[in-house]
């Protein structure tokens, strides 16, 4: 069990931290910190072995970034970041506690940047990054210039990550590790409540019980938000009501203080009406389709409303609202077959997503491509993940995604192909990246959609499909007048 400790949040500010350096720096947490640290004029350095997509904005904005890891790399530098996926023997980490650097834990440093902001923490096991791009682009429609980092990137802003004007910090909070733990909130949001996490936790009382000392910490000024709908939010939301704090709730549910009522979910989008202590605030619209996230904006509505916001700015940022990379991201279309991908890798998220897309392919079948995201959450959850890739039409299955984590005999997705209740000719466990957009080209037909799923590393995946695809057409015109893939 991870029992890591992290020092809670204090008077050191960002500027503190003079000459400021990341480790893995390329990482969805780590990328949107570096971005905000830049964006705030501060020197940023970083090492990375991967070019992931966000290093080229980082470097537009002055960023330094190494695609090596060793000791040289901390020359000049004040202060090191670390996330919790790098091990604590990691040459530069070993190299800045030699040097007597200042090390601190991603969440640290982050704590160190809302330092006299007002901060809006979302948590939760799964929808934190929707709904905290929600939350943002709700305050940015109000004129509050927040600043933000969020586990992804809005779509329309290209970032995750700003240094704002205004009096709001709005922050993803990741239970993973206990980190949100040092956060000291003004608005606490709390998406749901599910077994996860129990390589850290064990068992799923404990993991509530850091999510109600999460919530403990929010400011007595301020205010708790929990999902009515989630029985995980609706204990919590009891426990800390009989303890005289403020908590707010939203949902389908008859006692929710912000209720919706007749939702919709299309191809389209979702829309619902909202109403809260019985007066109603109208209709909400969103142009990326699933109920749940309807359910993630009702959150973000609710939040500002108890802020003060005009309800008018909420209807009109979620009405515009464009979705977050690897949120249902559409990646392009090939030879008639749609492309998306999708973040999701608890069978929860996974089973809401895939529902989603079912949506979009209409009569087209839903093939799935899949790497599951660590060998602890693949073993713990086989069965529940295996139910969820059962919804497929088709599944390319790729191995686990476990950086630093050991394999044990009988572990890893040989076993999870197994469990997963589709016939044989229906799915395939693929042995190299490479297999995997050959699989796709081989079995998809034109009106189907892929999804490329789970991950961090797949996410990098869409374009070979595309290119695999375009190739495949190509072949079957001769070369001549093949159908060419289309992005966006």
């Amino acid at each position: 069990m991870n029992t890591a400790q992290f020092t809670p949040a204090g008077t050191l500010t960002a500027e503190d931290l003079g000459r400021i350096h990341l480790i893995g720096v390329g990482g969805v947490g780590m990328s949107g910190l570096a971005r905000l640290f830049l964006t705030r004029g501060l020197p940023v350095s970083g090492s990375e072995l991967r070019e992931w997509p966000s290093l080229a904005g980082m470097r537009a904005l002055g960023g330094t970034i190494h695609m090596t890891h060793e000791p040289s790399n901390l020359d000049g530098v004040d202060t090191v970041v670390y996330s919790s996926a790098i091990p604590q023997d990691h040459v530069e980490m070993v190299e800045a506690r030699r040097r007597g650097l200042r090390v601190l834990h991603r969440s640290e440093a982050l704590a160190a940047a809302m330092t006299g902001r007002r901060t809006v923490a979302i948590a939760g096991t799964h929808g934190k990054t929707t709904t905290t791009s929600m939350v943002t682009m709700v305050l940015q429609q109000a004129g509050a210039d927040p600043s933000f980092v969020i586990g992804g990137e809005i779509s329309e802003v290209g970032s995750g990550a700003h240094h704002g004007t205004g009096e709001h910090f709005v922050v993803e909070a990741d239970e993973s590790d206990r980190s949100f733990l040092i956060y000291r909130p003004y608005v606490s949001v709390i998406t749901n409540i599910e077994a996860d996490h129990l390589n850290t936790y064990g068992d799923l009382a404990t993991l509530e019980a850091a999510f109600a000392e999460f919530a403990r910490l929010t400011d007595p000024d301020g205010f708790i938000v929990t999902c009515a709908d989630d029985p995980g939010g609706r204990r919590l939301a009891q426990t800390l009501r009989a303890e005289g704090r403020r908590v707010h709730t939203y949902g389908e549910a008859a006692d929710a203080d912000l209720r919706l009522s007749d939702v919709v979910s299309s191809a389209q989008g979702v829309r619902y009406l909202a109403e809260i202590d019985g007066r109603s605030l109208g209709e909400f619209r969103l142009p990326v389709p699933g109920r749940h996230m309807g359910l993630n904006s009702a959150s973000a509505v609710l939040t500002a409303y108890l802020l003060g916001l005009p309800v008018e700015a909420a209807e009109a940022a979620l009405a515009a609202f464009p979705g977050v990379r690897r949120r249902f991201e559409r990646k392009g279309v090939a030879d008639g077959v749609l492309v998306y991908d999708e973040y999701a890798y608890h069978p929860t998220s996974m089973t809401l997503a895939m529902r989603t897309l079912r949506e979009v392919a209409g009569e087209g079948r839903l093939i799935v491509v899949f790497q599951p995201y660590r060998l602890y959450r693949t073993r713990d959850l086989q069965a529940e993940i295996a139910v969820a890739l059962g919804l497929a039409d088709e599944l390319v299955l790729l191995e686990v995604f476990g950086p630093g984590e050991l394999r044990q005999p009988g572990e890893g997705s040989a076993a999870l192909v197994e469990a997963v209740p589709l016939p044989a000719d229906r799915k395939v466990f693929v042995g190299s990246w490479e297999d995997a957009p050959v699989e796709v080209a081989r079995r998809a037909r034109p009106g189907d959609v892929v999804v490329t799923m789970g991950a961090p590393p797949i996410s990098l995946m869409g374009d070979e499909l595309l290119a695999a695809l375009s190739a495949r057409a190509g072949d079957a015109a001769g070369g001549a007048g093949g159908s060419a893939a289309t992005a966006g």
